[in-house]
């Protein structure tokens, strides 16, 4: 046994200096080889087990491995993987009408990822006022790609890439009056997180965003909701828009649509829609990419993980106001997208729950993301809770 163990930790160390030879260092990776999960419950190559708070980014809504989500992924693999936009194909007409159903938007444009997702909106927003300037939030994160980034708040991100598409243009959030004051004859779209992820779970006012939409319909300025992170589910509704009764004219999401499978979208509304040849995703929409989405949106709700997200969530927020981890300024968040504000940088800390059987990510330095699959239970809580007790 002690000969077996001592093998797979060198399997782990060969993995890491196989990445560090040949894959560019771009990533912050934590020590960790990851081989398999199910549920909330993450394992190393070790057989060590963690319980998962970062889903994948927010991606992994329905669990680690879902049963159904993986035999409809088999199941449409062994019958057609990608045939390109160039035909139609059954799961991509099916997944559009199951969008427009829980958008109550009219069209959807399919692509492969949130900054793909972006990007889209960018150019539908462009196309359809004949405008070209975009208005976005401090602390925003659209994405890394040359339009996404234009968008995206923090210099560190931005800088080394400029010019980028656009000039700087943010204003303060929860600021409707310097959105008013930043418009111009320009101005094709407002776009916003309805609560900010990267930014570190900072939540919008149902007053602000109410104002920025009537704002945007007396200037004639389209608004876009970026709901990559806010979606299916995530919040307790299957869009965070549902929590403020605002509607956006384009919405962007990916992240959780197909469970872990790679699968980006945006939904626009009537009068609102690319027309032939004014864009393309040669793997957007691809059956795989659809069975996998719609096989997530069944899960989500045949197991009532809206109802499920909203209840656990609130337990989750409630155990950690009565946290005694020193330093703690806020938590806040919706559903379970939660942030633990912290007075210090809080890298620490997700490295002491990472020995502890538990991953975490911090964001914006000081801010604990936490973003579970919506399948956590009480139990895996209350030990999260219990770590955090510790460190």
């Amino acid at each position: 046994m002690t000969q077996q163990v001592i093998s797979r930790s060198s399997s782990q160390e060969a993995v890491i200096q196989k990445d560090a030879k040949y894959v560019m260092q771009n990533y912050g990776r934590q020590p960790l080889v990851l081989e398999s999960g199910d549920g909330c419950i993450v394992r190393d190559i070790e057989g060590r087990e963690y319980i998962d708070c970062v889903a994948g980014i927010a991606v992994n809504n329905v669990g680690h491995s879902h049963p159904k989500l993986v035999e409809a992924i088999k199941k449409q693999a062994e019958k057609l993987m990608h045939v390109s936009n160039l035909y139609y194909t059954v799961p991509q007409a099916e997944l559009a009408e199951k969008l427009v159903q829980i958008t109550g938007m009219s069209r959807v444009f399919f692509c492969n990822s949130g900054t793909e997702a972006v990007e889209a909106a960018m150019k539908l927003a462009r196309v359809k006022t004949g405008k070209t300037d975009f208005i976005a939030v401090e602390h925003a994160f659209h994405g890394r790609t040359m339009g996404a980034l234009s968008l995206t708040y923090k210099e560190m991100y931005r800088t080394p890439f400029k010019p980028l598409l656009q000039e700087e243009k943010f204003v303060p959030c929860n600021d409707a009056e310097a959105i008013v004051n930043a418009i111009t004859d320009k101005t094709a779209a407002v776009i916003i997180e309805p609560i900010q992820g990267e930014g570190g779970i900072n939540i919008h006012s149902d007053a602000y965003l109410k104002e920025v939409r009537r704002i945007c319909d007396e200037t004639g300025t389209l608004l876009i909701f970026d709901e990559v992170q806010t979606g299916f589910g995530r919040t307790g509704k299957w869009f965070c828009k549902e929590h403020f009764g605002v509607e956006p004219d384009i919405m962007t999401m990916a992240k959780a649509m197909g469970g872990g499978f790679p699968m980006g979208a945006i939904a626009a509304r009537e009068g609102i829609a690319f027309e032939r040849g004014q864009h393309a995703a040669t793997f957007g929409g691809n059956p795989l990419a659809c069975a996998a989405a719609l096989a997530s949106i069944d899960i989500i709700e045949e197991e009532g993980l809206l109802r499920h997200a909203t209840e656990i969530g609130n337990y989750f927020m409630s155990r950690l106001k009565d946290l005694s981890l020193e330093g703690v300024v806020d938590v806040r968040g919706r559903g379970l997208m939660i942030g633990v504000e912290l007075d210090r940088k809080c890298a620490d800390i997700v490295d002491f729950a990472l020995k502890n059987g538990v991953l975490l990510n911090c964001t914006s330095e000081k801010v604990l993301r936490i973003a579970p699959p919506l399948v956590i239970t009480k139990e895996q809580i209350d030990s999260v809770v219990a770590v955090l007790e510790k460190a």
